[in-house]
């Protein structure tokens, strides 16, 4: 699905309904081979606006994504439901418009470029990913991976490890400084 601004100018009295399902599997583990591992059908629910040489799209977008554990690789099932806006022009000082109402502005070309709708629905999917993704039986437990000489840990342990050990050559130096504070 791509739209050029010049198409758009047909819906500036009535905005365009989108309702679609969006077949991305193929193309987002394509783009996202590392973060996708399959994609359920799309259900997109929105409309396209033009406005004052603008258009904004605003979509409702519901899917489930197969995603890599973050700890083992696994494969994790990940239910989507979320809502993004966005607006495109070709013209820089309409740019200024979206600042205070923090909508994701896209400057064009020219009024020929097109706007390709699959595009952003996939960029939008890839940020609702969450940064950490654990199966359920990850998620329940505090087991992590580990193998003959080597095992996972979590950073903040690893820190809080590091802080509570004293090294023992040093260990007497305590006694020499017993009016300070263990952090510094």
């Amino acid at each position: 699905m791509k739209w050029t601004l010049s198409e758009l100018r047909r819906y500036a009295d009535e905005p365009m309904h989108l309702q679609k399902q969006l077949e991305l599997n193929d193309a987002m583990k394509a783009r996202f081979p590392d973060q996708i591992l399959a994609v359920a059908p799309v259900k997109i629910d929105g409309s396209v606006m033009y406005e004052r040489g603008d258009a904004t799209i605003f979509a409702t977008v519901k899917t489930t994504v197969t995603v890599p554990s973050t700890r083992s690789l696994t494969p994790v099932e990940l239910p989507l439901d979320f809502s993004f806006t966005e607006s495109y022009t070709n013209d820089q000082t309409h740019l200024d418009r979206y600042e205070e109402a923090q909508t994701l502005a896209f400057l064009l070309d020219d009024a020929q470029t097109p706007i390709d709708f699959e595009e952003a629905v996939m960029e939008n999917i890839i940020e609702q990913i969450p940064s950490r993704v654990l199966t359920p039986l990850e998620a329940a437990g505090n087991s992590m991976p580990q193998g003959k000489g080597w095992d996972v840990q979590e950073e903040g342990a690893v820190a809080s490890e590091a802080n509570d050990s004293v090294d023992p050559r040093l260990a007497k130096l305590k006694e020499l400084f017993p009016d300070q504070d263990s952090k510094h």
